[in-house]
């Protein structure tokens, strides 16, 4: 998957088209797309639908240490994208399975990205702030 680098201007003459068009920062495109999925349990469950359609008591055995109501509260939130389809099915009790949508399938391929970068330079992240802590209290 190829990247496009973006220069510091461009970047700087986006964020201010963004802020003449959307006003203040809370109503900045970027963040309002970013937010849901930057919350803490998003990503593990779109990583987990993007292998196949899960029922909730599935999703439930693959994030463990999710609450269900987190769980339900974030597949809210991912369905109200639009990144995240549920079905309901007409049995007792009813049956629900949830899976991505084209634009979630989209968000992941994206996302993928950050996760595979995050898992290689995890260990380099973690050593920064081994130094930068150890600097500030020597200081």
């Amino acid at each position: 998957m190829g990247t496009t680098k973006v220069s510091t201007s461009a970047l700087k003459a986006r964020l201010e088209k963004a802020r003449a068009e959307h006003g203040a920062w809370a109503n900045c495109p970027v963040r309002d797309v970013v937010d849901v999925i930057s919350g803490r349990w998003s990503s593990l469950l779109m990583t987990a639908l993007a292998e196949h359609p899960c029922r909730f008591g599935e999703l439930r055995r693959l994030v463990p240490d999710i609450s269900q109501r987190m769980l339900t509260q974030t597949l809210h939130e991912l369905q109200r994208d639009g990144y995240v389809h549920r079905v309901v099915f007409p049995t007792k009790p009813p049956g629900v399975e949830y899976s991505l949508t084209d634009l979630g399938h989209s968000m992941f391929d994206a996302l993928n990205v950050l996760i595979q970068w995050a898992d290689d330079n995890h260990a380099a992240v973690t050593a920064a702030r081994l130094r930068f802590d150890s600097e500030k209290e020597s200081a």
